[in-house]
């Protein structure tokens, strides 16, 4: 393999996240109620109503990847009538031109191709493996948008704990590379890619350990939403603490995100235990009404449990005291599992 095919498939496939992810193909897995993105008062709540269209007669949720104004990707959460093929409707939903046109936030995009086609999804179920086979329009695409092609369509699919490890197939063809930039094919494509991927200059890819984190950014219609990035760290052996110590240093201003910990927040420590990982910070992350900010704490929840596995939870303390009240009026007295969506919006 040439070294810059080779440079390409390590981007790919070689970066080593453990992650694993969401709902089940044939319906939502039951975790925990949505996080819905905050709110900032009056304006905000009203910022974040999305057009909704004639009500689903029998809903179902499916979350899809599109890529913002800034050109990240961030996950939403549909609502679609039920069928029994909800891995082939939310590849549907990122066409551009498809149905989803006009229903997702202002300023998203759809990221596959205009005019293409699922023409089907087989998932082998001993590998988790989802091959996808897509009509000769997929490979229409701009040659700067073929890793967020296969970031979006990685995450859409591996969403779903059936499946995790994608093929790609065009016209019933395996596609080996991709066909602009020729990013290779060579293995199924998995999480362990990443997203949005943010490497400081700092850090050398091989001393490096990766960690995905859980952001927020807002469009021009002062929508709020939830955006991951995959930073590479120097190298840790203890993921866990690295994750809450990213979130606390925050996002690269540079990338239009914003940060999630309250300013001056402090990690106590960090402990996994069986499945349940337990953060304990000083009160320095409280407010002056003594809560915790909602969004800092959903932040948590998702980076942690996206990097140490969804069947996770999360044990939130204060000051070693499990008694922290969010400023949603959400209770953490207990481990909290991961949200069944992630920025949800009604269609």
């Amino acid at each position: 393999m040439k070294a810059g095919k080779l440079a390409k498939w390590a981007a790919v496939t070689g970066i080593g996240l453990m992650l694993t992810a969401g709902c089940s193909v044939l319906e939502p897995k039951e975790q925990s109620q949505p996080i819905d993105p905050p709110q900032s008062g009056a304006e905000g709540a009203a910022a974040n109503v999305q057009p909704v269209s004639a009500a689903v007669a029998n809903p179902m949720a499916v979350t899809i990847y599109a890529r913002d104004e800034r050109g990240m990707l961030a996950p939403i959460a549909i609502e679609v009538e039920k069928t029994m093929e909800p891995a082939k409707l939310a590849l549907e939903y990122m066409v551009e031109g498809g149905p989803a046109e006009g229903k997702i936030p202002a300023g998203f995009s759809s990221v596959l191709p205009k005019g293409t086609v699922v023409k089907g999804i087989n998932i082998v179920k001993d590998q988790k493996l989802a091959i996808v086979d897509f009509s000769k329009e997929f490979t229409d695409y701009n040659i700067q948008d073929e890793r967020k092609i296969l970031e979006a369509i990685t995450w859409t699919l591996t969403a779903f704990p059936s499946v995790s490890q994608v093929q790609l197939r065009v016209e019933g063809a395996a596609l080996k590379e991709m066909p602009h930039d020729g990013t290779p094919l060579d293995n199924a494509l998995t999480r362990a890619m990443g997203i949005n991927l943010e490497k400081p200059e700092s850090v050398e890819v091989g001393q490096s350990t990766p960690v995905t984190l859980y952001f927020l950014s807002q469009n021009q219609a002062e929508y709020k939403y939830y955006v991951p990035v995959t930073r590479l760290i120097k190298r840790t052996d203890n993921l866990e603490k690295a994750v809450v110590e990213q979130l606390i240093a925050g996002p690269d201003e540079r990338r239009g995100l914003t940060a999630v910990m309250t300013p001056g927040s402090e990690l106590l420590e960090v402990k996994k235990e069986a499945d349940i990982v337990t953060v304990n910070f000083s009160d320095t992350m409280l407010g002056p009404d003594k809560k915790a900010p909602a969004e800092a704490l959903k932040a948590v929840v998702l980076s942690l449990t996206e990097n140490a596995g969804v069947e996770t939870k999360v044990q939130i303390l204060v000051n070693g005291e499990a008694k922290v009240s969010a400023t949603d009026n959400e209770n953490y007295a207990k481990p909290v599992t991961r949200p069944t969506t992630v920025n949800p919006v009604k269609l």
